[in-house]
């Protein structure tokens, strides 16, 4: 005896996906402050366009996405990461 996937009303088979959670790289790494001077690693968590990326896209947890924001905001403040970058 086979057996078969649940139909759903369209007919088709309903399969469930399971996603992972992105791990927070600062957790990862134990990181408890967040340095404005670290260009390399804020850009990192920058668009080439010079935007903040989301905490869902970057996988950030909620503690050090504000640090991060706080971060990249105080070190385009000093001119050491752009506000925007220039597009013709």
């Amino acid at each position: 005896m086979i057996k078969r996937k649940p139909r759903t009303e369209r007919g088709g088979t309903r399969e469930r996906k399971t996603m992972h959670r992105k791990e927070c790289k600062f957790c990862v790494e134990k990181v408890s402050v967040i340095n404005y001077k670290d260009d390399k690693r804020l850009r990192h968590f920058m668009t080439e366009r010079g935007k903040i990326v989301p905490r869902r896209i970057s996988g950030t947890c909620a503690r050090h996405q504000r640090l991060l924001t706080a971060a990249v905001k105080r070190a385009r403040h000093l001119a050491l990461l752009p506000f925007v970058v220039e597009y013709r």
